[in-house]
């Protein structure tokens, strides 16, 4: 996966990305992807009372991980209060909510599980990987603070899998802006509908938490070249589970699980990866 998003002015990039949205209603309409997940976060927030505060623990958090992360885009970590001061992008979602513009190539090998050792001493099985597709219009979805595609795509990978959230040791998700991952952790399991901001703000997200997320930094503080996150996304669990992140490490890590999104749930891509 490659993409080279600074070749282009702001405007070519925004409408570029605005292509994976509805483009009759949404694009027309003049809505971007910080409107979109600015009305997503406003429709949790009202549903489930997260704070300003809660949401904005998931980019320090992110951050935290990121400096630790030597191909990282931002490599420092920041406070509650840099985000909290940082400039109105939509409401409530703020510069440091959202992921940056960004250049980036990653690269994996697949192959054959019984020839895998021609090419490395550490292979890594992949245990499962399931799709799942939703309207591509906010408009037309059920509820826009749940990401349908998610959850499908997730319950068919762990049934793939046979194994359930709790055999998860690290995730990396689809952070376009901090309330994506609010909504990916709920969507995939790893907490009830409704309490990822305290989720995340008592630190279970967080490197040595209960479930490790994001642990490269995420598309926030890692980067989002969108052509290239969902295999940079595989390539960060990869290097977890053969004990190769250095400070980010996580102990004992012996399955992972990515996620990616096309638009704001259009389609949901899950894998899950495990040491041989």
């Amino acid at each position: 996966g490659v993409e080279k998003m600074t070749d282009v002015g702001s405007d070519e990039s925004t409408d570029t990305l605005t292509g994976a949205a509805d483009r009759e209603w949404e694009g027309f309409m003049g809505a971007t992807f910080p409107g979109l997940y600015a009305m997503i976060a406003q429709d949790y927030m009202h549903k489930y009372h997260m704070t300003r505060e809660q949401l904005a623990q998931v980019a320090v958090k992110n951050h935290f991980n990121g400096a630790r992360n030597p191909i990282a885009q931002f490599q420092s970590e920041i406070t509650l209060d840099t985000v909290l001061k940082s400039t109105m992008v939509a409401e409530p979602l703020r510069l440091f909510d959202c992921s940056p513009v960004t250049d980036g190539a990653a690269a994996v090998i697949v192959a054959p599980l019984d020839r895998a050792r021609e090419f490395t001493d550490t292979p890594i099985k992949v245990l499962a990987t399931a799709q799942a597709s939703d309207s591509i219009a906010l408009h037309d979805r059920r509820d826009i603070s749940t990401l349908d595609a998610t959850v499908a795509a997730g319950q068919r990978a762990f049934k793939m899998a046979h194994l359930t959230q709790k055999d998860i040791n690290m995730v990396e998700v689809h952070d376009c802006f901090s309330i994506a991952e609010i909504c990916a952790i709920e969507d995939l399991g790893f907490c009830k509908k409704g309490t990822a901001g305290k989720f995340t703000a008592d630190g279970e997200t967080a490197l040595g938490g209960k479930i490790p997320v994001n642990t490269s930094g995420g598309l926030k503080a890692c980067g989002h070249p969108v052509g290239a996150t969902g295999i940079k996304q595989v390539c960060e669990i990869v290097q977890q589970l053969r004990g190769t992140a250095g400070k980010r490490q996580v102990d004992g890590a012996k399955v992972g699980m990515t996620h990616n999104v096309g638009g704001t749930g259009a389609t949901v891509a899950v894998h899950i990866l495990g040491r041989v």
